[in-house]
């Protein structure tokens, strides 16, 4: 990330900075790797450290298939039901030890409580829905199309603007950041990366609210959500500096790289992590090659598990393709275009698909949930033409 500030702050780090009452404001340094790395600093109106654990904490590790077949899946990922709390929504369908790939469809808005997952970075990518994130550091609007992500140990709320929401969201045990070869020494985006830094929508609106009394929220750590209470509200921030914060990319802002014959997998990655990459797929422009062959190769997935999800558009490698769908392509076999689509995209210009890709390098373990949405036949779809 970048340097962002929002709100009223003092001139330096770790000075008195004090209240129109006189009272001093409580400062809190914010990182997700310690002290070596990225940070922020807020300054909050009250102490950030006034909480109350009243419930024990309850379970909610996913449970796992231990399938022994090495196949190619797929998800039917709006068969998930939906549900109205958000946190109950949340539904892993694969996971490792890296991260976890989770299907969420809430009706409803965080309106009674706030939620701190303390294990994993998330990044929330919109599939259906608009609404405003809140958190400490301000308010964030997002819509169709956007990622938002969210620092670990950020403490919000979703706010909904309707009932009919889809969230693919995934959870990152690592720093979800921006590729390295996309950045100078400085940390900029250069001038090839397929984005750039005024694409990235940051926190715009800062609510204080000095509030007294008794705040319930949820705190996500080893699995397990813990109920705590907050003596004050926990957006009692009024301002704040650094470069952890969460903030919204929206994948209509990705620009496709292309060229003259097929381009590899990479060219569409937007964000990295320990072990994994998140991926765009837009809508571009084909090959320009005159020999050239839009449909991708046949390639062997010999060190990643490939994770597509299909958000909108017609895809020219695959056939039977619906919103909302998952496959998953695991290391150890080949796949590739569905036949007869090889030949049914030459000549062809252009693409208007729209797809979320996440790559592991390490296997990816299906859920309960997942066997109860997956369509069992999805493997044999490249044995005949139908």
């Amino acid at each position: 990330m970048h340097y962002f500030s929002l709100g009223k702050i003092p001139s330096k780090r770790h000075i008195q900075y004090r209240q129109p009452d006189g009272k001093l404001y409580h400062e809190q340094l914010f990182s997700t790797e310690g002290f070596d790395n990225m940070y922020s600093n807020l300054y909050h109106v009250n102490p950030p450290t006034q909480i109350v654990q009243v419930n024990d904490p309850f379970s909610v590790a996913p449970k796992l298939i231990h399938d022994e077949q090495l196949k190619h899946r797929s998800l039917k990922g709006f068969d998930i039901e939906a549900e109205d709390d958000y946190l109950k929504s949340r539904k892993p369908v694969l996971v490792n030890n890296d991260c976890k790939v989770i299907l969420s469809a809430p009706r409803q808005s965080m309106t009674d409580y706030y939620f701190k997952n303390a294990d994993a970075d998330e990044v929330i990518f919109i599939h259906k829905g608009t609404g405003t994130l809140r958190s400490m550091y301000g308010n964030l609007k997002f819509e169709y199309g956007d990622y938002v992500v969210i620092p670990r140990g950020t403490i919000y709320q979703l706010e909904f603007d309707g009932s009919d929401n889809r969230l693919f969201i995934v959870e990152s045990y690592s720093p979800i950041i921006t590729p390295n070869r996309y950045r100078n020494k400085f940390g900029q985006l250069m001038e090839h990366a397929p984005f750039c830094e005024r694409d990235i929508r940051k926190p715009d609106v800062i609510e204080t609210h000095d509030e007294k009394g008794d705040f319930l929220f949820y705190i996500k750590k080893g699995d397990k959500i813990y109920p705590y209470h907050y003596l004050s509200h926990p957006f009692d921030v009024v301002g704040w500096d650094g470069f952890v914060f969460p903030y919204a990319f929206s994948i209509h802002n990705f620009e496709p790289i292309t060229g003259r014959v097929h381009q590899p997998p990479p060219v569409h990655q937007t964000f990295a992590a320990r072990n994994f990459v998140i991926c765009s797929f837009v809508p571009r422009l084909f090959d320009y090659h005159p020999l050239a062959i839009p449909a991708p190769y046949n390639h062997s997935n010999i060190d990643s598990d490939e994770v597509l999800y299909y958000v909108d558009g017609d895809f020219m490698s695959r056939k039977h393709v619906e919103q909302g769908m998952i496959t998953l392509h695991p290391g150890g076999i080949p796949h590739g275009p569905h036949p007869g689509t090889v030949e049914k995209s030459i000549g062809a210009k252009e693409t208007h698909e729209l797809a979320v890709m996440v790559d592991t390098f390490r296997p990816l373990l299906m859920t309960e949930y997942a066997a109860k949405i997956e369509d069992e036949d999805y493997y044999k779809s490249w044995l005949t033409d139908d």
